[in-house]
């Protein structure tokens, strides 16, 4: 037995109390405020069914914050999540190597926007195509554009970049000059797009080729509403998601909590920033 015991690591104890059933079955680790926890989880995720349990955690502590608890740790929610069935299932897949050589994050709001375009298919079949702007530290979607049936132009790019900059600066130029980040499409690369870009006061800047990681910010917003809103969401027609993209995005400025912003939405995150600035 000492020598079982010892290969084991064990106690020799241990081993004696297992041979005649006296040990007693281990349960599961629960706190006596969880009773209280698990029905705002539980109503979180069916509100929510595409969060795991870190964004789960953020949204929680925000309302009991709100409500004047203590928040909760993020173990705790994985606990009681996993004990309910309620996490996501893990998925797996190989990505392709691509040359990353841009710079992405920056220190501060308005010194880098990135954007790029999305695409939703409806039950009946029409196509909804749309583009975005996005600022590359706080993470908010400053403007967006959508089409039924038809591609992303150059005017509509032009005016995303004017919107953009009239909501952050309430003026037509920008006081100092903010790069633009995007893909090589037509729309972005047109002259009149960049000389128009240049009198806002944005720079254009494009990514590499085959490098879609350099402009990863905006790729990552686009995998957002495709999985958060259009998974969940009926899609009947184009003139439905057109009611609702404005929508989704409000939510997502408002709601969808970060861990580059300390799991933090973006106007919360703006609001911290402005609060101490």
């Amino acid at each position: 037995m000492k020598v079982v015991a010892e290969t084991l690591g064990v106690a020799r104890s241990n081993l004696i109390d297992r041979l005649k059933g006296r040990t007693k079955p281990r349960r599961r680790y629960q706190k006596a405020q969880d009773a209280a926890v698990v029905p705002l989880i539980m109503a979180l995720v069916s509100a929510r069914p595409t969060y795991g349990y870190r964004r789960i955690t953020a949204i929680l502590n925000r309302q009991l914050r709100s409500e004047g608890f203590a928040p909760v740790n993020h173990k705790r929610v994985y606990r009681i999540m996993q004990a309910h069935n309620l996490l996501l299932a893990r998925k797996y897949s190989e990505r392709p190597e691509h040359v990353h050589d841009g710079k992405v994050i920056v220190m501060r709001s308005n010194l880098r926007w990135c954007s790029d375009g999305f695409e939703f298919i409806c039950r009946n079949g029409d196509i909804v195509r749309g583009a975005f702007l996005i600022d590359a530290h706080d993470r908010e979607v400053i403007a967006w554009r959508a089409v039924i049936n038809a591609g992303i132009s150059g005017s509509d790019i032009r005016d995303i970049m004017l919107e953009a900059v009239e909501r952050r600066f309430g003026a037509y130029r920008a006081p100092s000059v903010i790069k633009m980040l995007s893909d090589n499409g037509s729309p972005y690369t047109a002259k009149d797009t960049q000389t128009f870009a240049r009198q806002l006061g944005l720079k254009p800047c494009f990514t590499p080729v085959q490098s879609p990681q350099s402009n990863r910010i905006s790729e990552a917003f686009v995998k957002t509403p495709k999985r958060d809103y259009v998974q969940v969401t009926p899609l009947p027609d184009a003139q439905t998601v057109l009611g609702l993209i404005g929508s989704w995005i409000e939510d997502y400025n408002d709601n969808h909590p970060h861990s580059g912003l300390k799991m933090r939405s973006p106007r919360e995150f703006i609001a911290t920033q402005t609060a101490t600035a």
